[in-house]
């Protein structure tokens, strides 16, 4: 069954992969791992280029080399969207007494992916790119991209949920589901060493 898979880039990282040794993620052994029985075709993963930080200024160059390390993989395809930063004045949860009630922070936005996401999930299932679509998200934002897949263009959906699943969101209707489990990332690692058409590089220290 020709099967085409669409990663939510940062929800799987916040939600499965954060803080683990997992991070250093092999997305073909792990489509592969979750649909043993069907042709993968192509798996479509939705990021954007993380900023520079004041806490951790080389967070883009990891980023960077795990993005180098995925185009390794020959059927994976990375799409962008991108990171706004601007300046927002919010409320304080808790406000001084005859202070103010509002501080100005530096507010940093993800545009772009799931949208992104939605609209490749609906251009393959109106050119019949594949039979089954598996969306690994939990973002409920994709409600209505899955609902018109399956009851419109007669697409098999699957969801797998890369969060804990007492936080699995219940707005996502699809024909299966599945969970992400720690056991399945810690099968699914990339070789520490990897070789591309510029030479040798590893995995990021620490992960």
């Amino acid at each position: 069954m020709a099967t085409i898979v669409y990663i939510d880039g940062f929800n799987l990282y916040y939600g499965a992969l954060k803080g683990t040794p997992y991070r250093w993620l092999d997305l073909g052994a792990l489509c592969r791992r979750l649909l043993p029985r069907d042709d993968i075709v192509a798996i479509r993963y939705f990021t954007a280029r993380v900023i520079a930080r004041q806490g951790d200024p080389t967070q883009p160059q990891r980023q960077e080399t795990y993005l180098r390390a995925l185009r390794t993989l020959p059927s994976v395809e990375i799409h962008y969207g991108k990171f706004t930063t601007h300046r927002r004045r919010m409320l304080l949860a808790d406000p001084p007494s005859g202070g103010s009630r509002t501080v100005e922070v530096l507010h940093t936005e993800e545009k772009r992916s799931d949208v992104n996401l939605a609209s490749h999930l609906l251009l393959d299932a109106f050119h019949r790119a594949c039979e089954t679509a598996v969306v690994v998200s939990n973002d409920s934002d994709l409600r209505v991209p899955l609902i018109m897949v399956q009851r419109e263009l007669g697409m098999r959906v699957g969801i797998v949920n890369p969060h804990p699943p007492h936080r699995r969101s219940r707005d996502l209707e699809a024909t299966f589901f599945k969970q992400l489990r720690r056991s399945t990332l810690a099968e699914c690692r990339l070789p520490d060493v990897l070789e591309d058409d510029d030479g040798r590089f590893r995995k990021p220290d620490g992960w």
